[in-house]
């Protein structure tokens, strides 16, 4: 029943951009939220095991049960599936950005030092730089995570692939399933080759010839 994917192609493409929207902005918050997080845990490394502990403890809740437990204070909406899926992010990248910040040798800190770099001047231009591939391979997998998490939130009637997987269930329908099953590993693999790309883009020393 190949044909059913012409005469569908506007709501598949639909629900693949709603997809790739409720995967890939979780993850760029959690980004946005872990630098800062990550920058003063690397700097007071007291901090950084409770703070890993809360999250890590966030992050065994199952992805349904904290969308319905958002529901009562956000509804039925796309913002109830971004916070939980902001908070999962949050566990894989924030580790990333703390292990990259702390790989930086301690021989390029006192180097920049030597030449007058203050801490601020040090941190954007000699630490981040340095640890752009560890953060980068973290946003690999919050992304990833997301685009799959996201077709979950189907189940609480959020808009998604997800909804493939649950019309071609109920319809005893395989092709809508094999069509949100490869959509879903398709856009994982654009978003990741993608990634992959700004990375090297911002490391031109680690690309090799």
């Amino acid at each position: 029943m190949w044909s059913w994917i012409p005469s569908n192609g506007a709501l598949i493409w639909q629900l693949t951009r709603q997809n790739a929207y409720l995967g890939v902005i979780p993850a760029l918050i959690g980004l946005a939220i872990s630098l800062p997080l990550g920058i003063i845990a690397a700097r007071w490394r007291w901090l950084y095991p409770p703070v890993l502990t809360v999250f890590n403890i966030l992050y065994v809740i199952p992805s349904l049960a904290l969308f319905i437990a958002l529901i009562p204070a956000f509804g039925l909406t796309d913002t109830t599936v971004i916070i939980a899926l902001t908070v999962f992010s949050l566990c894989v990248i924030l580790p990333n950005v703390v292990a990259g910040l702390l790989a930086v040798p301690p021989p390029v800190k006192q180097a920049a030092t030597a030449m007058g770099y203050g801490p601020l001047r040090r941190l954007v231009t000699v630490e981040l730089p340095l640890a752009v591939p560890v953060i980068i391979a973290g946003l690999r997998i919050g992304v990833v995570a997301g685009i799959s998490l996201a077709s979950v939130g189907q189940l609480i009637g959020v808009s998604s692939l997800g909804y493939l997987f649950i019309d071609g269930l109920q319809r005893s329908f395989p092709t809508e399933i094999w069509v949100g099953l490869f959509l879903v590993i398709a856009l994982a693999l654009v978003c990741d080759f993608i990634l992959v790309g700004i990375r090297r883009a911002l490391t031109p020393w680690t690309v090799r010839s």
